[in-house]
């Protein structure tokens, strides 16, 4: 078998060891294209441990972690960035002060050189894709709003915004629920579903009413290692999940 995959994410035997400890261990992880993959299990399963390897927060300490059939594994943070991977982590990193157009305004990808910088300006273009952004994430009519004023789930979608106006091709999100209201939590589950028609979602999240509104297959990590993989019915009836997770 060659080693070539038609994944766009393919982690292949990854271990990461914290002094002896392994966070992550021997684990194989493979997504598709277009698909919204979502990772369970108990706390110090190694799932935000999984994000940080993939975006080169966290190095490897063996095996291999393919973007688009490239090796990524050893790639800096903003490398992968640049590679097409976004990565929203558990609190809102926003820029407060600013309004939720300026916000998703820089967060723009650049021109890729240096004078695309120099000569960036508010054209048409920009407003129109910053207001299209907008409309997928429920902010229309709040462009003008200072973004600390947004309540806590407007600000998980402005976040949310300003990695999706990157475009990137594999979406990760840490929790993206938390704290959020049942409206709110409803809102994100139809953005969720609405954003994998061309590009790949991996969310992470403890809450199962929302994991099985969105979630095309499950992972369910257990001390660093995939314990069982499938739709949600299949992983809720794997009598060792219901051991190590469910029946907590």
């Amino acid at each position: 078998m060659s080693s070539s995959t038609d994944f766009l994410l393919a982690l292949e035997n990854v271990t990461v060891s914290f002094d002896g400890f392994k966070a992550v261990n021997a684990l194989n992880l493979y997504v598709d294209k277009n698909e919204l993959r979502v990772i369970i299990g108990p706390n110090g399963a190694g799932k935000t441990t999984v994000l940080d390897l993939i975006c080169g927060r966290t190095k490897v300490t063996e095996g291999s972690i393919k973007f688009k059939d490239q090796e990524i594994t050893g790639c800096k943070e903003q490398e992968i960035v640049r590679r097409g991977i976004g990565r929203k982590f558990q609190t809102p990193t926003i820029y407060e002060h600013l309004t939720v157009f300026e916000n998703l305004e820089l967060s723009l990808p650049r021109g890729r050189n240096v004078v695309g910088a120099l000569f960036w300006s508010r054209t048409e273009e920009v407003k129109a894709r910053v207001q299209e952004i907008a409309a997928m994430i429920y902010l229309p009519d709040q462009l003008g709003r200072p973004a600390e004023t947004l309540s806590h789930g407007q600000k998980q979608w402005l976040e949310i915004g300003m990695l999706l106006i990157q475009d990137p091709e594999l979406l990760m999100l840490d929790e993206p629920v938390a704290g959020m209201s049942v409206s709110e939590r409803q809102k994100t589950a139809a953005l969720l579903n609405d954003i994998i028609k061309n590009r790949s979602v991996i969310v992470i999240e403890h809450d199962m009413k929302f994991v099985e509104s969105i979630a095309h297959r499950v992972t369910v990590l257990h001390q660093g290692k995939v314990l069982a993989e499938g739709d949600m019915q299949s992983v809720q009836a794997n009598p060792k999940v219901k051991e190590v997770y469910l029946g907590h």
